[in-house]
């Protein structure tokens, strides 16, 4: 070969190369997993999906919805991976998320996924809660192990619980709604504010992430922190002195879940991201972490949460949840934020 000619084939090389660069795609996805997932997650579709690339806007469920719904006249979003359903159905009720049935969609349990055909949103795997209890400090102050939520009112627990602010986390605003939904609601005067404002008595601190309530116990910080079994399960597992309680009032959950985002000018690559996500490989990856998978029969029982957990798990109505959002967080800021932490 010439010289000429290898200079030609060098720059028609380069040219080649410069065009499959340019064919990746890039999706903006916001999301409410946990720091810990996206890598895992992220990797594991890139080697089915190599030229979709994933850029991340990551914060607490409540803060992701709130922007969201902020954009909504001028949507960044793609796709929505990993936030709450009762936040799914809000955006859907705004006319936010674009119909789409991934190819695994039958798969997925019934109750785990928008009831639409196509579906609007579908799930992932269940969240659901867990109180967090140090037995180290609990024993040196004195304090039984709580077996339910009623427990955690009694005079012991004064100032020795932390609980997520429901309109920064999802994790808080599912208890709220397990609550309102156990022993009512009534605008205010139902048994559930009832409980409420006696467990209030007893909370040091509100937190903006699910998580930080049982890390602040598993760090002896507090007795008792009301949080999610993903975080207890992982901070047990690495050897934290907590003990992981599941009320037996029944337990508030919600589901991540997936959406892609009305007017996304991705579409095909976003429907690609759907699709992985449905798949029974994400749903083992999901099995890692979350006792409850939205495909049944793929998440392995984890060491810390009761193989029943699922029979524990309230009714809950997402629609309902969605709708009355803003008001139950008004009701709910108005009586109790000033126990909240500091916005950064």
């Amino acid at each position: 070969m010439t010289y000429a000619k290898r200079i030609l084939a060098a720059a028609i090389g380069l040219v080649l190369s410069g065009a499959a660069l340019a064919q990746k795609t890039q999706l903006t996805v916001y999301t409410a997993l946990e720091t810990d997932q996206l890598k895992a997650y992220q990797e594991a579709f890139n080697k089915v999906e190599p030229n979709i690339e994933i850029k991340w806007v990551r914060d607490s469920t409540g803060v992701v919805t709130a922007k969201l719904l902020a954009e909504k006249a001028n949507p960044q979003a793609d796709a929505v991976w990993g936030v709450a359903a009762s936040s799914m159905a809000l955006f859907d009720k705004n006319g936010m998320l674009e119909p789409y049935a991934p190819i695994n969609l039958d798969a997925i349990m019934p109750q785990y996924r928008d009831k639409k055909s196509p579906p609007a949103w579908w799930g992932m795997d269940v969240f659901g809660a867990v109180v967090c209890v140090n037995t180290v400090e609990a024993r040196k102050k004195n304090i039984p192990i709580p077996t339910s939520w009623k427990d955690l009112t009694k005079p012991e627990f004064k100032g020795q619980v932390v609980m997520p602010n429901p309109a920064s986390s999802g994790t808080g605003y599912f208890d709220v709604v397990a609550w309102l939904q156990l022993w009512g609601d009534e605008n205010g005067k139902g048994g559930g504010w009832k409980y409420m404002d006696a467990l209030h008595e007893n909370i040091a601190q509100y937190t903006h992430s699910g998580s930080k309530p049982c890390n602040m116990a598993a760090a002896g910080e507090y007795v008792a922190g009301i949080s999610f079994e993903y975080r207890g399960h992982t901070n047990k597992a690495k050897g934290a002195p907590i003990e992981l309680v599941f009320p037996k009032e029944g337990l508030g959950w919600d589901l991540e879940s997936f959406g892609i985002y009305k007017g996304t000018k991705k579409l095909d690559a976003a429907k690609k991201l759907a699709d992985w996500a449905s798949s029974k490989d994400a749903m083992l990856l999901y099995g890692k972490n979350f006792a409850v998978t939205a495909q049944p029969g793929v998440a392995p029982k984890l060491a810390n949460v009761p193989a029943d957990y699922e029979s524990r798990l309230i009714k809950v109505n997402f629609d309902q949840a969605a709708s009355s959002r803003e008001r139950t967080l008004a009701e709910w800021t108005r009586r109790y934020d000033a126990k909240s932490e500091a916005k950064k």
